[in-house]
C-alpha cells in the first residue's frame, strides 16, 4: 500500500486476539477521537525517561556520529535503488503473492541481499525468517445477488454492481432469508455519544452501511480527518460483533478515496487471513457501487439521499428496508505459510544495543491473476512495494558504510502479506522478536516517489509524537518543509504496517510523497497521482519503466535514514504526545521492559 495510491486493504479485523487485545479494542475506541490533532510540543513520558528524544543539545560524540550519517546518506542513490526495484518487481517474482513460489523466491532474494550488506539474522533462534500460518480463501460468488421485497425481486450483478467475499474460513459462506437493515455509518462511539446500532438487534441480518465517518463538523469525529471509525475494517468488525450475518458497504469514489475498480481488483482472487481464533465473524462481506445502492434502496421504496441525511445525526436509529436476501459463496480454502524476513545490525553501545529502531517495508503484492487486455496476468508491484524494499536495503547499506554503528541496533523487517490486511506486521506485533518497550521507533516505507523532487514531504501521523522534531530537523537540511497528511479523509495512518506496531506502543514515522513538485505547477502532483492510481494501482501496470524519476525517492530514503540514525543514537527513546491514543500502551510497555 501507499498513500500515493489511495489503496484498500483486506481483513485486518480477523485473526487471533493476543495479550494486547483489550487495549487494541477498548482502548483504541476510547482514544480515537484524538487522532490527527494538530502538532504539539507536549509529550508523554515515563519516569526517568527524557521527553526530549527529538534531541536537545547533542553530545560531541553524537554530533560526530550524525555528521558521519549525513555523509553516509549520500550513498543512497538511483544506482542502488533502481536495480533492486527492477529485480524485485520482475515477472519471475510472480507478483510475490503470499504463500506462492514467488513469495518464497522473494524471501530468499531479500535474505541474500541482507547477507551481502553484512547484517545478522534478526528473527528467533538465529533465523532470517519469522514464519506464520495463513489461510487463503478463494470465494466464488453467484453471478447475481437477489433481494426480495413487496415489489418483487431485484438482482445485482457480481463484479459490475457488487463485490462479495467470505467472512468465514469454511467451504461455504451462507446467508439465508435475512432481513436487510440500514445502520448509517455503523459506528458505536460512546465517548462521542454516537451509536448507530442503538435500538435494533441485527443478529442474523444483513446490514447496509455508509463508508467513512461523520465528516461535516470539525468538532465531531475530527471533521474531514478519517478515523478508524471510518475505515471499512472497523465496520465489518462491528457488524460481526453485533451478530450480523452479512455487511454491505456503500462505495463512492469520494468516501473511499479510490474508484470501484480498486475494490474489484483488490477483493478478487485468494484473500489471505491469519487463522481464525474464535473471534466474531460475518458470513459474507460486500461492497456495492453507488448506483447499485441507490437502485437497491429505491427498490425498497425509499430514497437514498433521505436515508443518508437521517444518518447524519446522533438521533439516528437503524432503518429496516423491508427486504430479505439469501446468498451463498463457495470457498476454496488453502492453508499455507509465509514469513516476515528480519535482519539486524547490532548496536555499538553495550547498554543500548538491546534496544532497536525498526525499518519496515512490506514485500508482498497481489501475485498472478486474470490477464488484462494485453494478456498480462502478473501484478508486479513495483511502486507498491518493491520501491519500499529497495529503499530499506539501501538505508541499511548506508548504516554499514559508517565508521561505527549507532548505539542502538537497527532492525530491518520485511513484512509479508500486508496487502491482505497488514498480516505480517500484525503477526509480529502479537509475537515480537524484541519486547515492544525496547523498540525505540518504527520507520515505515510503503511506496516511493516516482515523479521527481518535492519542496515538501508528507509525514503521516504528524503531530502524534516527539518524532516530529526529528523529521523537521532533517527535512530542513534538504530545504524541504514537513506537512501532515494531505488527504486526511483517507485515514492513512491506519492503513499501513506502522499501525500494527503503534498498537503495541511503538512511535512511528511514515513518510510519503510530497505534493509540491519542484518546477511544476500547483496541482501537477495530484494529477499525476490520480492518473497513476486510475491506471496502475493494484493493476498489472505497476511496473518499473522509463517514466520514473528517482530524485524524489532518493531524497525520501535519505531523510528516512537520517531520522532513524538520530533515534538510534539518542539517549532517550521517542514518546507519543500526551493524550495520544497510543500513549497509554507505550507507557505500559516501557515500564514492563525495565
Amino acid at each position: 500500500m501507499s498513500r500515493l495510491t489511495h489503496l484498500t486493504k483486506k481483513t485486518p479485523w480477523t485473526g487471533p486476539f493476543n495479550r494486547y487485545a483489550p487495549w487494541m479494542v477498548a482502548g483504541l475506541l476510547a482514544f480515537l477521537p484524538m487522532v490527527g490533532c494538530a502538532p504539539t510540543t507536549e509529550t508523554g513520558s515515563t519516569e526517568g525517561e527524557s521527553t526530549g528524544a527529538a534531541g536537545t543539545t547533542a553530545s560531541a560524540e553524537d554530533s560526530e556520529f550524525l555528521k558521519a550519517a549525513e555523509e553516509a546518506a549520500s550513498t543512497i542513490d538511483e544506482a542502488g535503488l533502481k536495480p533492486r526495484i527492477a529485480t524485485f518487481s520482475a515477472d519471475d517474482m510472480e507478483g510475490r503473492g503470499p504463500g506462492s513460489a514467488g513469495d518464497e523466491k522473494a524471501q530468499n532474494w531479500m535474505i541474500d541481499e541482507m547477507k551481502k550488506i553484512g547484517l545478522e539474522p534478526g528473527a528467533a533462534d538465529g533465523d532470517w525468517r519469522q514464519p506464520f500460518d495463513i489461510v487463503g480463501l478463494t470465494a466464488t460468488p453467484p453471478t447475481t445477488w437477489t433481494f426480495k421485497g413487496d415489489g418483487g425481486e431485484l438482482s445485482l450483478k457480481h463484479h459490475d454492481q457488487f463485490i462479495a467475499f467470505s467472512g468465514v474460513q469454511e467451504e461455504a459462506a451462507r446467508i439465508e432469508n435475512a432481513e436487510v437493515v440500514f445502520v448509517g455509518y455503523g459506528i458505536e462511539a460512546p465517548e462521542l455519544d454516537w451509536n448507530d446500532w442503538e435500538g435494533v438487534d441485527v443478529t442474523g441480518k444483513v446490514v447496509l452501511m455508509l463508508n467513512n465517518d461523520p465528516d461535516w463538523d470539525p468538532e465531531l469525529f475530527e471533521g474531514d480527518r478519517r478515523l478508524w471509525y471510518g475505515r471499512w475494517d472497523y465496520k465489518y468488525m462491528m457488524a460481526a460483533k453485533k451478530g450480523a450475518a452479512g455487511a454491505i458497504i456503500h462505495h463512492t469514489r469520494k468516501s473511499a478515496g479510490y474508484p470501484f475498480t480498486v475494490v474489484q481488483s483488490s477483493w478478487s482472487g485468494p484473500q489471505f487471513e491469519l487463522p481464525a481464533a474464535g473471534e466474531p465473524r460475518i458470513q459474507v462481506g460486500a461492497w456495492t457501487t453507488e448506483a447499485a445502492t441507490r437502485e437497491l434502496v429505491g427498490f425498497a421504496g425509499m430514497d437514498w439521499d433521505e436515508l443518508e441525511a437521517k444518518a447524519r445525526s446522533r438521533d439516528f436509529s437503524p432503518i429496516p428496508l423491508g427486504l430479505t436476501t439469501s446468498i451463498e459463496l463457495t470457498n476454496e480454502v488453502e492453508k499455507t505459510r509465509t514469513a516476515n524476513v528480519i535482519g539486524r545490525l547490532p548496536g555499538s553501545d553495550p547498554e543500548l544495543a538491546d534496544e532497536v529502531v525498526i525499518y519496515g517495508a512490506h514485500f508482498d503484492h497481489l501475485g498472478i491473476g486474470e490477464p488484462n487486455a494485453d494478456g498480462d496476468a502478473i501484478y508486479n508491484g513495483a511502486v507498491d512495494n518493491a520501491a519500499g524494499v529497495a529503499q530499506v536495503l539501501d538505508i541499511l547499506e548506508a548504516f554499514k558504510s559508517m565508521p561505527e554503528a549507532p548505539r542502538r541496533s537497527v532492525v530491518v523487517a520485511m513484512w509479508a502479506a500486508e496487502e491482505q490486511g497488514l498480516l505480517g506486521s500484525k503477526y509480529f506485533a502479537a509475537n515480537p522478536t524484541v519486547h515492544p518497550g525496547k523498540i525505540a521507533a518504527n520507520v515505515n516505507i510503503d511506496g516511493g516517489n516516482i515523479f521527481g523532487k518535492t519542496e515538501d514531504v508528507v509525514y503521516i501521523g504528524y503531530g502524534k509524537s516527539d518524532l516530529d522534531a526529528v523529521v523537521e530537523r532533517w527535512a530542513e537540511t534538504q530545504g524541504r518543509t514537513v506537512v501532515g497528511d494531505q488527504f486526511p479523509d483517507r485515514g492513512f495512518f491506519y492503513r499501513s504496517d506502522q499501525f500494527s506496531l503503534a498498537k503495541i506502543g511503538v512511535p512511528a514515522v511514515y513518510l510519503d510523497t510530497g505534493t509540491k513538485f519542484v518546477g511544476r505547477d500547483e496541482g501537477w502532483g495530484k494529477e499525476q497521482m490520480e492518473a497513476w492510481e486510475g491506471s496502475k494501482y493494484h493493476q498489472q501496470g505497476d511496473e518499473l519503466d522509463d517514466t520514473w524519476i528517482f530524485d524524489g525517492m532518493v531524497d525520501d530514503a535519505r531523510l528516512a535514514f537520517l531520522i532513524g540514525a538520530q533515534v538510534a543514537q539518542a539517549d532517550a527513546k521517542p514518546a507519543w504526545n500526551k493524550g495520544d491514543e497510543f500513549e497509554a500502551v507505550r507507557l505500559e510497555m516501557l515500564a514492563e521492559a525495565k
